[in-house]
């Protein structure tokens, strides 16, 4: 009989090889199950190991991608780090891939999968579309990080998630406690963004359920997640809207230049324009005025993250659905109208 190998004690065990040189090496937090089976296995052959592990794990790569939609996020920045962090202390690599935001992440995941198949998949950003359209060729464990993966109705796709669509509401219900009325809204494009969706329809609930008009042809701008859509959409949002006394922001990105945009029209937050954004990223608490924004729990987000995607990966189990929480940050940027315009 050949001498065995890893991927022959990975095929046979139902295990990565990243797993069993793991178990072998004692190099990494694995399951007891895993560790319960792949023992086995190479008990029954009498597997041993080469003496020169090093050299043997160097030829077993354990790989997670990261795909990850729009350049500009700073959120997803952030996101990265950590999970990256948190999958080398796994005793994974990690590579990232970014595309443009209005690009399709499946396609990009396609063609990872066609040189040399991650061990799993972690897409920040992602459209339901692209997934119900060419997803069913993928059979890597996958998670969706900050978008729903509910009802795709695929075993190896799993997502941890904010609310946007509870946050979102929340956001603008609190402009509207305040006593605004004349409110408009500053987001992403509701067709290729999940996430601009979601928190259209917050926004449309908190409207509808206070009684209070919304016309998105006129209060609602759509753009990519940047500073400079941030920046130009305002603009728009002031010349369709004089009177407008609040704008709930999608992204502090964008807010960032919303804030200029209302600066350069003359204009002061809190005291002309409230601004209540949404993401949590650090740099909204060095602006002037600090943005008042909604935060997702990026550590929760990215903890939850690796442990279902490690799960999928060693334990075979299919993926779920996990919502993490979110909380308002008080800011500089808020406060009742003056004056209705």
């Amino acid at each position: 009989m050949a001498r065995m190998t890893i991927k022959d004690i990975a095929r046979e065990s139902g295990y990565s090889s990243g797993t069993v040189s793991r178990v072998l090496n004692e190099s990494g937090p694995v399951s007891e199950q895993a560790v319960r089976r792949i023992r086995e296995v190479v008990d029954k052959y009498h597997f041993q190991l080469n003496t020169n592990a090093k050299f043997l794990k160097q030829q077993t790569p354990e790989g997670i991608a990261l795909i990850i939609r729009g350049t500009n996020n700073l959120l997803f920045a952030s996101l990265v780090e950590i999970l990256q962090n948190q999958i080398e202390e796994a005793g994974y690599s990690a590579s990232m891939h970014y595309i443009d935001e209005s690009g399709n992440e499946v396609e990009e995941a396609q063609e990872i999968c066609k040189h040399q198949p991650p061990e799993g998949i972690f897409f920040l950003g992602s459209t339901r579309q692209n997934f119900q359209k060419g997803f069913s060729g993928i059979d890597v464990p996958c998670v969706l990080v900050t978008n729903s993966a509910e009802d795709l109705g695929f075993d190896n796709v799993g997502s941890v998630t904010t609310n946007d669509t509870q946050a979102a509401q929340f956001a603008v219900q609190t402009l509207l406690s305040l006593g605004h009325r004349n409110i408009a809204v500053l987001g992403g494009d509701r067709t290729r963004s999940q996430a601009g969706m979601s928190r259209f329809l917050g926004a449309q609930y908190a409207f509808f359920d206070n009684s209070v008009p919304f016309d998105p042809a006129r209060s609602y701008q759509q753009g990519m997640f940047s500073v400079e859509d941030g920046y130009e959409g305002m603009l728009s949002l002031l010349d369709r809207m004089p009177e407008l006394t609040a704008v709930f922001v999608m992204a502090d990105v964008m807010a960032i230049g919303a804030l200029r945009a209302i600066r350069d029209r003359g204009l002061r937050v809190p005291e002309d324009i409230s601004l209540l954004s949404f993401d949590g990223i650090s740099l909204a608490q060095y602006t002037v005025p600090r943005i008042a924004t909604m935060c997702q729990d990026q550590e929760e987000l990215a903890r939850e993250s690796v442990r279902m995607l490690l799960d999928m990966i060693e334990n075979k189990v299919p993926g779920s659905f996990r919502e993490t929480s979110f909380r308002m940050q008080e800011g500089e940027s808020l406060m009742p109208p003056v004056l209705e315009k």
